[in-house]
């Protein structure tokens, strides 16, 4: 079941909970469907491979692996600390997403 998730691509954000608490990063995917996203340097995990092309020689590769989008918060555009979102109406009548914390905007118009 698809799930509205309050962050998107390219937002940096902080892990507030589980292994990498603390840890901030920019999200590299979301994914809505699964309430999950991928944070670059966070939840790094080792995959084994085997050679081919792109890899001739194969062997261990670290990667980073998903996480529950409710484990992250937003950093605040302004004060560099996690916040909530909200939505705020433009005088053009579009919404867009705003820090709660300082009211600071965070999508890029």
């Amino acid at each position: 079941m698809s799930q509205k998730l309050h962050v998107k691509t390219g937002d940096t954000v902080v892990v507030i909970s589980g292994k990498d608490k603390g840890k901030q990063g920019k999200i590299k995917a979301a994914m809505p469907k699964e309430g999950r996203v991928v944070v670059e340097g966070v939840n790094m995990v080792k995959k084994h491979t085997k050679p081919s092309q792109a890899n001739p020689k194969g062997g261990i590769i670290e990667k980073e692996a998903p996480i529950y989008a409710s484990k992250v918060m937003i950093l605040d555009p302004e004060s560099k600390k996690p916040t909530r979102v909200k939505k705020v109406q433009q005088k053009d009548g579009s919404y867009v997403r705003a820090a709660v914390k300082s009211g600071a905007i965070i999508d890029k118009a």
